[in-house]
């Protein structure tokens, strides 16, 4: 026995050696180890030598009444995010890997079940208050309580947090494994200053500047207008390592605008200084004017590595017409992306065919056996064309290729119960109506919609379009699932995780605000997300996220659009960028004003000015030449 005690106490206290020798790091990964050593300069990115200074235009599309960006009232303006810093900073050349910011050193133990924060001394707020632990656990709990709800989903584990140091601050995990929860807690918890909200409503919206401990003030605004950000002369942060060669800029200034046509506009006249293009057609068409031409403006395609994500024509689920797979797979053969692409979009475009296209977690390959072990436990609860087939969404590239998709959309229509009457579709048992309404929010997507409105109509499906540019009332309406096909864009990350659970888990479906706009309601998915969280490496992660997109893709929730796998930019040339590009990121807080392009922008290339000049003399000179002779054959001939 006494053996026996004598082994439960040396194990016990192997176990608690353990724990306690457990040290700060200067980051953190998802898998694997850290690009930056301990003591690193600068991110390989940035640029140390950035000018400092200067002034840049933005735009914005849309309008804002609240400068609080983490509530679900009103209609935020994004730009007060720059007013807050979080405990660590990402890096855009990793696929998920952080580095600390306010705090200086993060720890977790192996199984992750706990992660702790030790605040640097010098970490301030914009009015020189000390952050302390006791501000870090405030805002936690602030945001799970009065933020917008999609929080309480995504920190849904975090148990307690406390206070365990002068300088250090601890937060408890409960539940199933969940090794991304660190990392998300570091770089997206905003830290508010508790003394600062002591008597003040945070779920209300406000237009006082909060006060936060980032990089940039706000200076001036006009609600739904403008809002003008100057550089914080006293930031704490701006000689850390991860903010090297970083917010460059003294001054950012946004207007906002209602359309997108009039923005445009506004940037060919110098309006604003950057612009990032969405459009094909605008990209195609409308960036040849004078200032391209003269090289006051420059025109780049700077290519990404990360996944594309996924923009498509989402079905509303928690209608009933759409709650029928079969039926959401027959509308996917309507949408004619071979014809748009060469039709609308000069060919830029390339077909979507997965939630994680133009990267390693995508399913666009026959499933591995590691998948189909997965796979298998959900036999009979998944579609079976996932086990054999490889998803590809309906194409029109071969001869009467549309006719054909109609047809096959007919068949699976009628098998399903819906039958054409008088050139009206409808429910031979329940006599409704297959109708529904196409939500937007831009009159520059009519042009893609309607063709597709119109093969609709050939199968007797009655579509209408509303376009609302109301920028209140349109975040309403997503906010209140009030839809029925609405356009959405899942932007993807390299290392995918907790915000899964947000795009698609039961648990968001009803919940006001969240982006599962398509109502997902299914328990494998919600399996596999978990099981995908508490992935202990890149090789398991890989796996269950193309486990997940099989099962996305095959369950029809969207009809895939289309992707480009570069950032299509525009600016005037009087900013410049890094000349290495991040491979996960623009990156655009890298980027910076030159004030010797700013100088010089006004004026024509000098090479070419000269090369003018030259060529303007010597037909000064022939000319002359000319007139003398024919002055001198006139005074020869009269004498």
């Amino acid at each position: 026995m006494k053996k026996i005690s004598r082994f439960l106490f040396v194990l016990l206290s192997l176990c608690f050696s353990n724990l306690y020798s457990l040290e700060y790091n200067h980051g953190i990964a998802m898998h694997g180890d850290l690009k930056y050593s301990k003591n690193f300069k600068k991110f390989d990115y940035a640029n140390e030598n950035a000018f400092k200074g200067g002034k840049i235009k933005r735009f914005s599309i849309g309008t804002f009444d609240n400068l609080n960006p983490y509530i679900l009232k009103g209609v935020a303006a994004w730009q007060a995010a720059y007013l807050f810093e979080t405990l660590m900073k990402s890096s855009f050349d990793e696929p998920f890997s952080q580095y600390g910011l306010i705090a200086e050193g993060v720890k977790v133990p192996n199984d992750r079940s706990w992660v702790s924060f030790k605040i640097r001394k010098e970490a301030k707020f914009s009015n020189g208050s000390k952050i302390t632990p006791e501000d870090v656990k405030f805002s936690f709990e602030t945001i799970i309580s009065k933020g917008h709800p999609i929080y309480k989903t995504y920190w849904g584990q975090v148990d307690t947090v406390k206070k365990i140091g002068e300088n250090e601050v601890k937060f408890f995990f409960k539940g199933k494994p969940n090794p991304e929860l660190p990392l998300i807690i570091g770089y997206q918890l905003p830290i508010f200053s508790k003394k600062y909200w002591e008597g003040k409503d945070f779920s209300k919206t406000t237009l006082t500047p909060p006060l936060g401990s980032g990089p940039y003030l706000i200076s001036d605004f006009k609600a739904g207008r403008s809002i003008t950000l100057k550089k914080n002369q006293n930031y704490w942060g701006k000689n850390l390592n991860v903010n090297v060669g970083r917010y460059n800029f003294d001054t950012i200034h946004y207007d906002y605008y209602r359309d997108e046509t009039v923005a445009l506009e506004a940037f060919k006249s110098g309006a604003y200084d950057f612009k990032q293009e969405n459009s094909s057609k605008n990209w195609a068409t409308s960036y040849k004017f004078d200032a391209v031409k003269k090289g006051k403006v420059k025109v780049e395609e700077i290519k990404y590595y990360r996944p594309s994500g996924m923009q498509g024509f989402a079905f509303n689920t928690r209608k009933s017409i759409f709650q029928n797979r079969n039926v959401r797979k027959a509308l996917t053969y309507t949408f004619d992306f071979e014809w748009s692409n060469k039709n609308l979009f000069y060919g830029a475009y390339t077909r979507t065919k997965s939630f994680f296209d133009n990267s390693e977690l995508s399913s666009q390959s026959p499933p591995s056996k590691d998948e189909l072990a997965i796979l298998n436990k959900y036999k009979g609860e998944i579609p079976e064309e996932i086990f054999t087939t490889i998803y590809k969404p309906p194409n029109t590239d071969e001869e009467n290729g549309l006719r054909k998709n109609l047809r096959i959309a007919r068949r699976i229509l009628k098998k399903e119960g819906w039958v054409i009457k008088n050139d009206v579709l409808k429910h031979k048992e329940t006599g409704e109506t297959f109708k529904f309404e196409i939500l937007l929010r831009s009159p520059l997507f009519e042009r893609i919609v309607l063709p597709m409105k119109r093969n609709l109509n050939k199968l007797g499906i009655e579509v209408s379009i509303r376009t609302v540019q109301d920028d209140s009332q349109y975040i309403r309406r997503l906010e209140d699932f009030d839809y029925d096909m609405v356009v959405v864009n899942y932007g993807s990350i390299i290392s995918p995780g907790n915000e899964q659970k947000n795009y698609w888990g039961s648990i968001t479906a009803d919940q006001q605000g969240s982006p599962n706009y398509m109502g997902v309601k299914n328990p494998v998915i919600d399996d596999i997300i978990d099981k995908l969280i508490a992935s202990k490496s890149r090789k398991e992660l890989v796996t269950y996220t193309k486990v997940l997109d099989r099962i996305l893709l095959f369950n029809y929730y969207l009809i895939p659009q289309f992707h480009i796998g570069h950032y299509r930019v525009a600016y005037w040339n009087k900013i410049t960028r890094p000349s290495v590009s991040p491979k996960y990121d623009l990156g655009f807080d890298f980027w910076w004003f030159d004030p010797e392009k700013a100088q010089n922008i006004g004026k024509i290339n000098k090479p070419e000015h000269q090369e003018k000049n030259k060529k303007n003399k010597t037909i000064y000179y022939l000319f002359s030449i000319l007139l003398l002779f024919i002055l001198w054959k006139i005074k020869k001939k009269n004498s």
